[in-house]
């Protein structure tokens, strides 16, 4: 077990020695692709006889970042296959990854890391449904997510009534061995085994209440249409909000791309003045994530729109100035995106919503803050962005969402 870095590896290792049903796995350790030794790999390879692999994430400091942070890979069995995912889990640290661990180190104090130190755990890749497990204010939660098959998708689910009763005895039978509260996750196979893959130690995690404010509510503000939320527990939350209007951005672009187009600036000066805004308002979303632990975003435009291609196209008789616009403008996307993953709450048109995860939907760390995707229906879609913009919030207000009891909510400044 001293091989072993990280608590992941160290925890499966445990169980599987223990009899629980933990899947057969290697650990292959950072040193091991640097200096190229596969043997172990391929004789695992060998062993287990198939054409995918589950690549999970095992950084010596893993369990120092929430759940969810890095990633797992499904890949091919082979050695590129492997290889290919573990440089996956690296870059996706270092850009999509790179806002939420900066988050981390920030307001949770985890510790600096190198991406490149990252061990991983190789396992058959095993189809069927993902369950988490763990206790909840003194009784076992399950986590279904999301799933189906063929035209049928289904939205993840907590219960604590399990589809198997298995799924309670399995759980409680870990947690006793361990020695700690534990969050398990496991696969539910098609064939109705049920597999660990994975035990994570939530010592001090506390139990779900959320950090709302008491549910204030003077009867103002914006009212909207719904609320999608996993978990159903208090019904007022406040937050610093960021205004986005993305679509406000593109103008400003084309505004500045008109002078050259026209005849009056030269393509120097607005390539500079051009690159500056996207980067400013690149920077502004990475300030604000990084200013506050937890935050909701209104959503006035954020979808890609017709402003968005008039932006991107606007120089198409300049191709080297459209060709900079245009990296520009995709790179700004990639940042919108990184942001919107770190909000807990969405205030946006219905068809804008969290894509929930397990770790997202059920995972431990959203037990005091679950996430929050509040609606208008589209039809309404010009009535509330006038009645948000004569509200007059802007980026940095503290906004208050209130949802009475037939489930509608109200935003207004707080």
């Amino acid at each position: 077990m001293d091989a072993f870095r990280s608590e992941k590896a160290r925890l499966l290792h445990s169980l599987r020695e223990a009899g629980f049903n933990v899947p057969a796995f290697l650990v292959i350790p950072a040193a091991g692709f640097q200096r190229g030794r596969f043997g172990a790999l391929q004789a695992f390879l060998k062993k287990i006889r198939t054409t995918k692999l589950m690549v999970r994430s095992a950084h010596p400091l893993e369990d120092r970042y929430k759940a969810g942070t890095f990633d797992s890979i499904e890949t091919g069995a082979d050695l590129s296959g492997v290889k290919y995912a573990r440089q996956r889990m690296i870059k996706l640290a270092r850009t999509a990854k790179r806002l939420r661990i900066l988050r981390q180190q920030k307001f949770t104090r985890a510790p600096v890391i190198d991406p490149d130190d990252m061990d991983v755990i190789v396992m058959p890749f095993i189809e069927g449904q993902g369950v988490m497990a763990r206790m909840a204010g003194g009784r076992w939660e399950f986590g279904y997510c999301s799933g189906g098959s063929g035209s049928l998708q289904s939205d993840p689910t907590i219960t604590c009534v399990p589809h198997d009763t298995r799924l309670i005895r399995c759980s409680q039978a870990i947690q006793d061995f361990l020695g700690f509260p534990c969050e398990i996750e496991y696969i539910l196979s098609l064939t109705g085994e049920l597999l660990v893959v994975q035990a994570r130690d939530i010592r001090g995690k506390g139990d779900p209440v959320e950090d709302d404010t008491g549910g204030r509510h003077g009867g103002g503000g914006v009212r909207l249409d719904g609320v999608h939320r996993i978990r159903e527990g208090r019904n007022h939350r406040e937050r610093p909000v960021y205004v986005m209007d993305t679509d406000a951005l593109y103008s400003q672009v084309i505004g500045i791309c008109e002078g050259m187009a026209f005849g009056g600036e030269g393509g120097g000066a607005v390539m500079e003045r051009v690159l500056s805004v996207i980067a400013d308002h690149g920077q502004g979303l990475e300030a604000f994530a990084l200013g506050h632990e937890r935050f909701a975003v209104l959503g006035l435009s954020i979808e890609l729109s017709d402003l968005f291609q008039v932006a991107h196209h606007y120089l198409d008789d300049f191709p080297r100035l459209q060709d900079q616009v245009s990296k520009a403008l995709y790179g700004h996307r990639q940042a919108v995106e990184h942001f919107l993953a770190e909000a807990d709450t969405l205030i946006a048109r219905m068809k804008l919503r969290f894509n929930l995860c397990a770790h997202s939907a059920y995972g431990i760390d959203t037990l005091c803050h679950p996430l929050w995707s509040v609606y208008w229906n589209p039809e309404r879609e010009s009535v509330v962005v006038e009645a948000f913009r004569r509200l007059g919030l802007r980026t940095g207000d503290r906004v208050g969402i209130h949802v009475d009891s037939e489930g509608v909510p109200r935003v207004e400044e707080a």
